[in-house]
């Protein structure tokens, strides 16, 4: 063996110099003086507090998207040594010395580079030239906004470097020859698992995911029908994308969840959207109240009855020693009954004692009685003794309900109705027994059968503006504002009101397991994602989707407190025009390549077709499911939504000027030249823009108020100076 091994070793590799050289300019352009400013930089205010809240392990909810991209933050955040202990309440602040702003920034920095070289690879897999990847990535290296949007605490940079490498591994796959082999299956793989990690950042990652699952499926279609593939093999290919391109996403996709929820399990901020349940699983807050209560209602339980629903705010079954007025503000009478609202703080009020109405006493048998399903029960108010009552009275804010009230005996043949049916909607059996936090309950009025309801509507100043509760006939099966929750849970042991009223503060402790599952808190923060919508309001910077095309808008990132010094997120005009031509132009020769092919008239071989249709489907396709979007949403919306929109674009525009070059100019000889020219001084004018701009992307050198005024190059743009 020795002798077949010849000496000297010798390892030959081929190195891309463009590429090279494209990845440490973006690494210089994005990672250089990181760390100014030292303040807090436009939307670090809001990403901020929730790397400040994973640093302290706290439960929180983001509606923006999942929970991937706060990861990746929070561990920039871990690896400078960031402790959470700081105050994101401005933009402007300073960021103290204790704090490794560098760190903080580092990761999306790194993804927004790694965009550059990515762009590259991509456009090879396109199959065009070394000359076009050059293009498209010195168009990705000398945009501003990118460039200012990679640099700070922000998640956009994150998105585009997944979506990127989804495509550019999928591509990879694709044109390599078999697909069967461990290096084809490893790029899959990595598409699958770029696609899961796009999803987890944004869920705006979920149409370019989309549009990848559209091209591998016409890819697997025109495979399927290669009749020198066998039928096992056909199916063994098929089941091989399905697996990558769809479990795998999919599972990662859980699994982001997964980690967050048990890393935060910490009650927080946002613990009042969630369920009692959900609430019950963390550390502190709900937790430290319920830990040891009873698990089944029993006749006697004094408990507390929180609605399921949680807008427009959670609250909780509530009376109080007033009455409804005789008569409401529109001449409506009432029953002049006291009230019942939904309170949305804790009180002593909240307090409901359940009674079997064959007996009178008001506390728990030995051994407890518990309450299942189906029983007929009562509920007395415990500070008050009034009996939880409903009639064929008009609720008083919605007419078409019936009031709600805690039944007086006034002597006006107005008998008494205070008979509720227990409905467990979530039982798994007939029998199912009643249980804190984790049964939810409908209250079925058995004289009337109308159902325990919150309206969500807020009662006038005699309601003290609490939430009005009605018992309603024609109620939504489903309806999550029927529901009610167990929440806090004793065993009474008192039948004297004034022992009653002291027994209310001094809670049994009983011990009880009481654990939900990873799939129900899952399943739970999904919905509470999708319909728990933060308050929207207008931003001096939102702009329409329309306005992005043209870059009528800018956004002021950062002003420093004495200086010109600033930071704008404003797109090099030059590129921005160069990306709108292309996807016209696309257009257009695309709609004359079609007419004049459906005529028998084909002016590219169909292979060259084919690479055109395929760019048109991942750059066109890319920036329509990146756009279109925005412009059916009804939330507040800025123009850093657009950044992935053109990035197809910037991959767009050199490869179809290529394409124009190689196939329509081939024999004009002016034209060609003149097209060589054009691009020369494009790229050149793309090189100066961005060079004018540099002041406002990286906020230095500080310019005077001349200076920035001739920055200001649309009249709609909002450039800050002070004049000295």
């Amino acid at each position: 063996m020795l002798e077949m091994l010849q000496l000297p070793l010798v390892v030959t590799a081929q190195v891309d110099l463009l590429l090279v050289l494209v990845s440490l300019l973006a690494f210089w352009t994005r990672l250089s003086h990181l760390n100014y400013p030292n303040a807090v930089v436009f939307d670090e205010v809001y990403y901020g507090q929730f790397v400040s809240l994973y640093m302290k392990r706290v439960f929180f909810i983001d509606d923006s998207g999942p929970p991937l991209g706060h990861m990746i933050l929070a561990s920039g955040a871990y690896l400078g040594g960031f402790d959470g202990n700081f105050v994101w309440n401005r933009i402007g602040a300073e960021y103290p010395s204790t704090v490794n702003v560098w760190s903080l920034r580092l990761l999306p920095a790194l993804c927004g580079a790694l965009c550059v070289p990515l762009v590259y690879l991509l456009t090879l897999e396109l199959k065009f030239s070394h000359l076009s990847a050059l293009g498209a990535a010195v168009l990705l290296l000398l945009e501003n906004s990118l460039i200012v949007q990679s640099r700070f605490m922000l998640l956009e940079s994150v998105l585009i470097f997944f979506v990127l490498l989804a495509f550019f591994s999928y591509l990879r796959f694709h044109n390599s020859t078999p697909h069967r082999t461990l290096q084809g299956t490893c790029w899959l793989i990595l598409s699958g698992v770029s696609c899961g990690a796009a999803v987890g950042v944004k869920y705006m990652g979920l149409f370019s995911y989309l549009l990848l699952l559209v091209v591998a499926s016409l890819h697997t279609w025109k495979l399927i029908g290669d009749k020198t593939i066998s039928h096992v093999i056909s199916c063994h290919l098929y089941v091989h994308r399905v697996l990558c391109l769809v479990v795998v996403p999919v599972l990662l996709y859980v699994f982001w969840f997964y980690v967050h929820l048990s890393f935060l399990n910490r009650s927080g901020p946002h613990d009042q959207l969630m369920s009692s349940a959900f609430q019950a699983s963390l550390q502190g807050g709900l937790s430290r109240i319920t830990r040891g209560q009873p698990l089944e209602v029993a006749y006697g339980s004094q408990v507390t009855l929180r609605s399921s629903v949680s807008q427009p705010i959670p609250c909780w079954l509530h009376s109080h020693k007033v009455n409804y007025p005789i008569r409401y503000d529109n001449g409506r009478g009432s029953s002049h009954q006291q009230q019942v609202t939904c309170y949305p703080f804790k009180d002593v009020n909240n307090w409901w004692i359940i009674k079997d109405p064959g007996r009178q006493q008001l506390v728990v048998d030995t051994p407890p009685r518990p309450v299942r399903h189906g029983d007929v029960i009562q509920l007395v108010h415990g500070m008050t003794s009034r009996f939880l009552n409903s009639h064929d009275v008009a609720a008083p804010m919605s007419p078409h309900t019936q009031e709600v009230s805690g039944y007086i005996d006034f002597n006006v043949s107005m008998p008494a109705q205070n008979l509720w049916r227990v409905d467990i909607s979530n039982r798994e059996a007939e029998s199912e027994v009643w249980k804190t936090i984790l049964s939810e309950v409908r209250l079925i009025h058995v004289n009337t059968s109308a159902v325990l309801k919150l309206s969500g509507v807020s009662l006038p100043d005699w309601g003290f503006r609490q939430l009005e509760v009605v018992a309603d006939k024609l109620f939504k099966a489903h309806s999550s504002s029927l529901e009610w929750t167990v929440e806090e849970h004793r065993y009474g042991t008192s039948q004297e009101q004034k022992e009653r009223e002291a027994e209310l503060h001094s809670p049994t402790h009983i011990d009880v397991d009481r654990k939900i599952s990873f799939w129900a808190k899952f399943v739970e923060l999904q919905w509470k994602m999708l319909t728990v919508k933060q308050e929207e309001s207008e931003h001096k910077y939102s702009s329409s989707p329309l306005e992005w095309i043209t870059m009528e808008t800018n956004i002021a990132y950062w002003l420093h407190s004495s200086t010109n010094a600033q930071i704008h997120l404003i797109g090099n005009p030059v590129s921005w025009g160069v990306a709108n031509l292309s996807l016209l132009a696309y257009q257009l020769l695309a709609v004359v390549y079609l007419l004049r092919r459906r005529r028998g008239l084909k002016d590219v071989p169909d292979g060259v077709w084919d690479q055109f249709v395929c760019l048109g489907c991942v750059c066109v396709g890319g920036w329509l499911v990146n756009f279109v979007p925005f412009l059916l949403m009804d939330k507040t919306l800025f123009l850093y939504h657009y950044l992935p929109a053109l990035c197809y674009l910037y991959l767009l525009s050199p490869a179809l000027l290529e394409h124009a070059h190689t196939h329509l100019l081939r024999y004009a000889h002016q034209p060609l030249r003149a097209l060589c020219v054009g691009a020369l001084a494009v790229l050149l004018s793309i090189f100066l823009t961005y060079r004018t701009f540099c002041p406002l992307t990286y906020g230095s050198p500080e310019l005077s108020a001349h200076q920035l005024q001739g920055l200001k190059w649309r009249d709609t743009w909002d450039i800050l100076y002070r004049r000295r």
